[in-house]
């Protein structure tokens, strides 16, 4: 069985401009005051190769353009749509608008484990990462629909947060694309 690395022109992958153009997942990420710019960047990668629908950037976030943000994201801060909030509460009610039902990721009373976190329906779901310090604000986590924690089994109490984010991304993108598929099937 051959293992050979594929080269990047036999992945087929999307310009940005039919990345751009296409459908996405009805899946955004909020970032609440994020302040490395690293993790900024890794979000936007992650939330290219999930196909998600954008990325919200609050308080002290840093926004594109931005040099620190390039090196991790690597072009996909031009791919993904992103807007600016000067205050996470200002993009909550935004999404509302919008019918978003929003989820805090938080260690909280009461928080609901990603494992167990299920899609319900074609639901606008978007998804609060916070400070690498503070996490979410408790404001935030106030205003949320729910709260999701990442079950963890080591002695740290928290992951880097674009670690995170990439986890969250990957889950809750493939429970979406599952409960499509299996919605898709049921109507042929």
């Amino acid at each position: 069985m051959s293992h050979r690395k594929l080269q990047v022109s036999e992945m087929h992958r999307m310009s940005v401009d039919e990345f751009v153009g296409s459908e996405k997942l009805r899946l955004i990420i909020v970032l609440d005051n994020v302040r490395s710019q690293h993790n900024i960047g890794a979000v936007f990668r992650s939330a290219d190769a999930f196909g998600l629908e954008g990325v919200l950037l609050c308080g002290i976030c840093c926004t594109p353009p931005n040099q620190e943000i390039h090196k991790t994201a690597l072009g996909a801060e031009l791919s993904v749509a992103w807007q600016h909030f000067d205050d996470t509460r200002q993009a909550i009610a935004f999404l509302r608008e919008r019918g978003y039902l929003i989820y805090s990721v938080e260690q909280t009373e009461n928080s609901q484990t990603l494992d167990s976190f299920e899609v319900a329906s074609d639901e606008k779901i978007a998804v609060v990462l916070g400070h690498e310090v503070f996490g979410v604000s408790q404001e935030v986590v106030d205003m949320s629909d729910g709260v999701i924690e990442i079950p963890q089994y080591g002695t740290k109490h928290s992951l880097n947060v674009s670690v995170a984010a990439g986890i969250v991304m990957y889950q809750i993108s493939e429970k979406m694309r599952r409960y499509a598929s299996d919605n898709e099937k049921r109507c042929h």
